[in-house]
């Protein structure tokens, strides 16, 4: 299936721009944050609020949506996207206001710290804290920490991943699921067909995921299983998972090959490809027809995990 045209029409918008990887990270930073202004309308919340807590490298800043209703209600910790490097709480505003009006839940967003500053461990040291402080204060939320849900996409998928092995390997709290929304699950090293099928001209590109990748390690080993999840020997006893990934992004193969690992693993796992779509695609919810179908599956599996907890 070719790409879909409001796609296409989006990446012939940027074509003239020079590659992000070969831009300073605090411009990489800016155009990404510009791309903001552009979302289309996401789903109505009933009130959203900021709190700083006590984090591993100090105050970790969290964005915190709360749904229309009376509660209480689940809880999602969500991981923005970034390549370890971009974005933040403004650039996936919209993405966490559709999980949180589509799913009925309460929103947890975490502002990790980014790389090159802070390289890894530093991103999953604060998912874990972040994570661990919201289902010690999901009362104070209107929210029920029996029914927390991770969620992260392309990188903040990553982060999912990894803070729920690390919950299951360091003392919990459990987490009934995990949303993972075309991840990032192993060092570029492990290059998957993908890679080099979506080398360029889908946005995400070959070359860009490179650049992440050494700003976020530095020296660090690619192969740890906090970075790459998919080396991980052992995935069982994770929560139940959805994956979903697109056509047209050179971490397909690597999402789709976690997805299979928990399957055999025995995770109870749906995976999903969504054709015609690109990294990032699901950022155009209630503008780009697939996209919006996406989060809608996104959010109705929510509500079934929900409903079953």
């Amino acid at each position: 299936m070719p790409i879909d045209p409001q796609i296409q029409a989006m990446l012939d918008r940027a074509a003239g721009l020079p590659p992000t990887h070969t831009l300073p990270v605090a411009e990489a930073r800016a155009r990404y944050e510009a791309l903001t202004a552009l979302r289309p309308e996401a789903a109505p919340v009933a009130a959203v609020i900021e709190r700083q807590i006590a984090g591993p490298g100090g105050p970790l800043t969290l964005r915190i949506y709360t749904p229309e209703g009376s509660g209480p209600f689940p809880l999602i910790v969500f991981y923005h996207g970034s390549g370890f490097v971009l974005c933040s709480l403004d650039t996936h505003d919209g993405m966490a206001r559709n999980l949180c009006g589509g799913a009925g839940a309460v929103v947890v967003s975490v502002d990790y710290r980014l790389a090159p500053e802070h390289r890894f461990p530093a991103g999953p040291d604060d998912c874990l804290e972040a994570t661990r402080w919201a289902a010690a204060h999901a009362g104070e939320l209107n929210a029920d920490a029996a029914r927390m849900v991770l969620a992260g996409d392309s990188a903040g998928g990553n982060l999912a991943t990894v803070t729920a092995l690390r919950l299951r390997d360091e003392g919990g709290p459990a987490a009934i699921g995990q949303l993972l929304i075309y991840p990032a699950t192993t060092h570029y090293s492990d290059e998957m067909p993908s890679y080099s099928e979506n080398a360029e001209g889908y946005g995400l590109t070959r070359d860009l995921m490179m650049w992440f990748w050494d700003h976020y390690l530095g020296d660090a080993d690619g192969g740890h299983p906090h970075a790459s999840p998919l080396r991980v020997a052992d995935l069982s006893g994770l929560p139940p998972a959805l994956v979903q990934t697109a056509e047209f992004d050179p971490l397909r193969d690597e999402g789709e090959r976690y997805a299979e690992r928990l399957i055999a693993a025995g995770v109870p796992t749906t995976l999903t490809r969504w054709t015609g779509m690109n990294h990032g695609f699901m950022q155009w919810a209630n503008q780009v027809a697939s996209a919006t179908a996406a989060m809608a599956e996104a959010t109705d599996w929510l509500r079934a995990m929900f409903a079953r907890a």
